[in-house]
């Protein structure tokens, strides 16, 4: 039984005429007989008794009548809410980040996602890089905003852009002056760090290790904003992506491009 089939009867149910229901649904009459009789072939019955000179429903016919119109109008329901969806209309758009996205660059970019799409639900989920990637192999999410998996065959990655990472420190550090900041200037103010499994932090133990350079931790916490603030208040240096530093300087830290070695 399909749609077709349903608006054929039911034009035929409420005209009592295969001439008339033709022309209300722009159908030869050929097309409306083949539609119906395909309908009671399928149903295993006659829905209409014919003469040459009225048509009638038979008493199945008009037990079907009602239940057809509510299903074809379940039907027109359905269509509808899928089209609005897939049309970006209305539904739910879940998205995970990890926090130095989620903070500083999403908020403008859902700004002008949120005037195309007005009725369309939205979840963000901040979260670091290694479970950004698990809700969107998982399905909890649509979209996840994170760094270039080293590998996912499961997902799609798009580059967005390359960021640098930069060297934030006290506002009141002699190190605050200068124009850019090296490693070893950073070490001597005591490193600031995300904790493990952090892969931010995997990848400035990487490259410090590649140009020879110690990695020595005096302090540790869980969030890039906690990050800047320890900096702010004179407990530490730290490395942070230049995107969050409009952030880092918002919240009393000092920002200088990171000279060597360069992630």
């Amino acid at each position: 039984m399909n749609p077709r089939q349903l608006k054929a009867f039911i034009a035929v149910a409420q005209t009592l005429s295969f001439a008339r229901a033709g022309r209300r649904l722009h159908l030869s009459q050929p097309a409306l007989s083949l539609a119906i009789r395909g309908l009671e072939q399928e149903l295993g019955g006659k829905l209409f008794s014919r003469t040459t000179r009225q048509v009638r429903l038979t008493q199945e016919g008009a037990a079907l009548l009602p239940q057809a119109m509510q299903l074809l109008a379940d039907w027109d329901r359905v269509r509808d809410r899928l089209q609005q969806r897939f049309s970006l209309r209305t539904g739910h758009l879940t998205i995970a980040a990890m926090p130095s996205f989620a903070a500083n660059a999403l908020p403008r970019v859902l700004q002008e996602f949120r005037r195309n799409h007005p009725d369309l639900g939205l979840s963000v989920r901040d979260v670091v890089h290694e479970e950004v990637l698990d809700l969107v192999s998982s399905g909890r999410v649509e979209i996840g905003f994170t760094f270039e998996p080293e590998s996912a065959p499961d997902l799609a990655f798009e580059s967005l852009f390359v960021d640098r990472f930069v060297a934030i420190v006290p506002p009141d550090a002699a190190l605050a002056s200068r124009r850019t900041a090296k490693w070893e200037a950073l070490e001597g103010l005591g490193i600031i760090t995300l904790e493990r499994p952090s892969s931010m932090r995997r990848l400035i133990e990487a490259k410090v290790a590649e140009a020879g350079l110690a990695f020595k931790i005096d302090l540790e916490c869980s969030q890039l904003t906690t990050v800047s603030q320890l900096v702010a208040a004179g407990l530490g240096a730290s490395v942070i992506p230049s995107l969050a530093q409009d952030q880092a300087r918002a919240l009393g830290a000092r920002v200088l491009p990171l000279a060597h070695p360069v992630i």
